[in-house]
């Protein structure tokens, strides 16, 4: 290894893009059209590689070929245990990436750690996970908290703003994940709110949609109203495609860790917690969260 590339660290020439999934293809797609700068790319699925290559982006058959021909790289993983696989094959590269960018939802102390090992290896880890919806991920409207030193936010923020309207600079690596973990606590939290809700309004007489569109204009008023449990709860549609029951338990026992580490007892969270695992064991743990619903109103 002959350590990390020796570019003018403001002005990356050739990025990198691990990991495209629902939202990495998309975000990925944008960078490629907007920051005019080659992006190289990876996934083990061919065909989500195919895809990205017909829109611009350069194919590469490995991480590490990734890493050994970009500057700075964006990984978009399940979780820490990939992104600590991946970056450990990043450093395998005779060149390896001066920066590596995790968009992942990914836990903060085992990111925090990552990030010492890559130092010592001469190589910068940011934590930059995003928040909205997969349309949010097409169509470039993310919000992305950063957690990074201000001088790498600041060589950031032009990349990032290629996939996101918000891009928030949350304070040192690890930060990031700390917002991005709370922002889906409170969704969570308020979603099952909002499914019980529901069914008490329902069993009560009054139409669900007449609910929801008058708790829309008073205090109870909300994005997971307006726009998750509106377009899934009222016509009770829960693709698999979407934001699963699986992923919502990962996401949501990242943020009960935080709670312990800090000795905080977070009694809503374990109570939607407990009804998110109640919705996986009754079988719906591929469907989009908001399913949860189903188990609150009896049908499941």
């Amino acid at each position: 290894m002959t350590g990390p590339k020796a570019a003018d660290p403001a002005r990356p020439t050739v990025l990198g893009f691990i990991g495209l999934g629902v939202m990495g293809s998309r975000m990925c797609a944008n960078l490629v059209r907007k920051s005019g700068l080659r992006v190289l790319v990876y996934d083990p699925v061919p065909k989500a590689v195919s895809e990205l290559a017909a829109a611009g982006a350069e194919p590469l058959a490995s991480a590490s070929e990734v890493g050994g021909s970009a500057d700075v790289v964006f990984l978009s993983l399940p979780g820490i245990e990939q992104v600590e696989a991946v970056c450990a094959e990043l450093l395998t590269a005779a060149r390896p990436p001066r920066l590596v960018v995790d968009m992942s939802t990914s836990d903060v102390a085992r990111t925090r750690k990552l990030a010492g090992r890559l130092r010592e290896a001469g190589v910068t880890l940011a934590d930059a996970p995003v928040a909205r919806t997969r349309q949010a991920a097409e169509d470039g409207t993310l919000l992305i908290a950063v957690g990074a030193d201000e001088d790498v936010f600041t060589q950031l923020q032009p990349l990032l703003s290629c996939m996101g309207t918000d891009v928030v600079p949350a304070g040192g690596v690890g930060n990031g994940q700390v917002l991005k973990i709370l922002n889906n606590m409170v969704l969570f939290i308020n979603m099952h709110a909002l499914a019980e809700a529901l069914t008490i309004g329902r069993a009560a007489g009054v139409d669900g949609e007449t609910l929801f569109r008058t708790l829309a204009m008073g205090s109870a008023d909300s994005f997971a109203l307006r726009r998750t449990a509106t377009a899934t709860m009222l016509p009770d549609t829960y693709p698999e495609q979407a934001f699963p029951t699986n992923y919502a338990i990962k996401d949501l026992d990242l943020a009960l860790r935080l709670a312990s580490e800090g000795g905080i007892d977070a009694g809503a969270a374990e109570q939607t917690m407990n009804l998110l695992q109640r919705v996986r064991d009754a079988g719906f743990g591929a469907q989009y969260y908001p399913v949860m619903i189903r188990l609150i109103d009896g049908r499941a």
